[in-house]
């Protein structure tokens, strides 16, 4: 199987964009992630998919994270933690009961860990909504390997 090919293929599905957090000895870490996913209501239960070769996979083994989903201007902040750093920060810390998270996100979901599984080549954590809030504005969306809007009917 062309693996590139099934890449392109799965960037046919839609998805929002988010910045997971947690907190490690040195700060805060975040990553940018759109394999994020509500899973249960009672108990409530979200799920992130995060790639085994990255520094977020070890420091969320048994840790806080926030799911801080991006709205539609926030492109910056989501290559900021793609791995394209900017010199001046593109965005503020806010303190959060279970670590940092973004401030300004169109949404945010603070979880504690739950479980997680082998997901392949990546991770899959499962954490447990301890609190979670959303504001008005639109998300920041991803279509085949590009920044898109949402426009609702």
């Amino acid at each position: 199987m062309d693996v590139r090919e099934l890449r392109n293929c799965m960037g046919h599905f839609a998805t929002g964009v988010t910045v997971v957090t947690c907190d490690i000895d040195e700060g805060t870490h975040g990553l940018t992630a759109n394999s994020f996913t509500s899973v249960s209501l009672d108990p409530p239960l979200v799920l992130v998919s995060v790639d085994r070769k990255t520094k977020a996979h070890e420091f969320m083994k048994n840790n806080n994270f926030t799911v801080n989903i991006l709205k539609e201007d926030q492109q910056d902040i989501a290559m900021h933690f793609a791995g394209r750093p900017l010199e001046d920060l593109p965005f503020k810390w806010e303190k959060g009961n279970l670590c940092n998270r973004l401030s300004n996100s169109l949404a945010y979901v603070e979880c504690e860990p739950w479980a997680e599984y082998d997901g392949g080549d990546h991770v899959l954590y499962v954490g447990k909504v301890n609190e979670f809030k959303y504001n008005d504005g639109n998300p920041l969306a991803y279509y085949c390997g590009k920044f898109s809007n949402v426009i609702t009917k």
